[in-house]
């Protein structure tokens, strides 16, 4: 149960380091900006590094709350994975736009990226609250063992 904390941590100080490298921008202090934003970058890259090798090796996890609010907690879920999926591209091109100088490009999706972050970790942190906080974790299958049998 270590690993979907970390993560998840992981993926909140990420968001934090956006509204502080958005304090920086706002200040003009673009060599802060760019290191801020670089290490919430990094930061995102661990977050996908631990759940991607979680997701391979051990699994998802199955909702474990009650039956009859399953179906909100699925349709909750999925809105924070299309959410999630939208944030990543966007944030990797806001970070290629930001390294080339693609200043034009930069500045018009790099807000818009941030809103997607910041309620990409919110919703991460309320699936993580409702899989492991409120109800016991349902059973784990790792990709492996659903695919292979191993």
């Amino acid at each position: 149960m270590i690993l979907p904390f970390l993560s998840t941590s992981f993926i909140v100080i990420s968001a934090i380091l956006v509204a502080i490298g958005w304090y920086y921008i706002a200040q003009r202090k673009i060599e802060t900006h760019k290191k801020v934003m670089t290490w919430a970058g990094a930061f995102a890259l661990l977050f996908f590094i631990i759940y991607a090798s979680r997701t391979l090796f051990i699994g998802n996890t199955a909702f474990g709350g009650p039956e009859d609010i399953k179906i909100y907690y699925t349709v909750f879920l999925v809105f924070h994975i299309i959410l999630a999926t939208t944030g990543a591209v966007f944030g990797l091109t806001s970070l290629w736009s930001g390294f080339k100088n693609r200043m034009k490009l930069h500045k018009k999706i790099g807000p818009i990226t941030s809103i997607i972050w910041f309620s990409t970790a919110i919703t991460g942190v309320a699936v993580y609250v409702l899989l492991y906080v409120l109800w016991t974790p349902g059973e784990a299958t790792s990709l492996f063992k659903a695919i292979l049998g191993w």
